[in-house]
């Protein structure tokens, strides 16, 4: 069974789009700050997997704005939480001159436990649990390397006043082709979004995985 690790129902939904067999593990784990979502999903996935001992996909997601250098990016929640979307909006308007690009990334990370083999997609072998572990000369399953896999997902757009009653987070702000994502239906965000586009890679993958 594939854990999909998030206490958003809406996620698993959106996931089981593209996976057959999928349900939601509504677990905890520890958030590290990072300047790139991908160590950040990684660490989730192998936490996980200690916690679960069966197959488990993470993922990290955050509003990238070209013009702060990426910024909020994988603070995007944090952001969110302190000083709120509209006041990401208004920071951007005094700040960027008009067309203010931006994108949604997603990056999902899959742990199972096992090796990879090489493929286009990168895999993430580095574990700080392990690299501490080193100098206490620990060897157990707590401090044993997980290779994890990514997929990232992408989608530009830019930023815009708020319009739009659906969707949530920076959704009112981020247009992409004269739509924001709030203001699309649910089908509508699913089949372009950033974690659907990584969900599609992810999906295509895992098939040839287990088969």
């Amino acid at each position: 069974m594939l854990h999909y690790v998030t206490t958003n129902a809406g996620k698993v939904r959106e996931a089981l789009q593209y996976l057959a067999d999928v349900e939601q593990l509504d677990y905890d784990y520890t958030e590290v700050q990072a300047s790139d979502l991908g160590p950040i999903a990684a660490h989730g996935a192998r936490e996980a997997y200690r916690h679960a001992g069966e197959p488990v996909l993470v993922d990290d997601a955050g509003l990238f704005i070209d013009g702060f250098e990426g910024f909020p990016g994988p603070y995007s929640s944090f952001v969110e939480d302190t000083l709120g979307v509209e006041t990401v909006y208004r920071l951007a308007e005094s700040e960027l001159e008009e067309p203010r690009r931006a994108s949604f990334d997603c990056v999902l990370a899959y742990c199972d436990g096992e090796g990879f083999e090489a493929t286009p997609d990168p895999v993430d072998r580095d574990d700080r649990t392990v690299a501490a572990a080193r100098g206490a000369e620990q060897d157990d399953e707590e401090t044993e390397a997980l290779p994890v896999k990514l997929f990232r997902g992408t989608v530009r757009g830019r930023i815009v006043p708020p319009r739009g009653e659906g969707g949530f987070g920076y959704d009112p702000i981020f247009e992409h082709e004269g739509t924001t994502f709030a203001e699309m239906s649910s089908e509508e965000k699913n089949a372009i979004s950033h974690r659907g586009r990584a969900l599609a890679k992810f999906g295509e993958w895992f098939a040839e995985r287990t088969e």
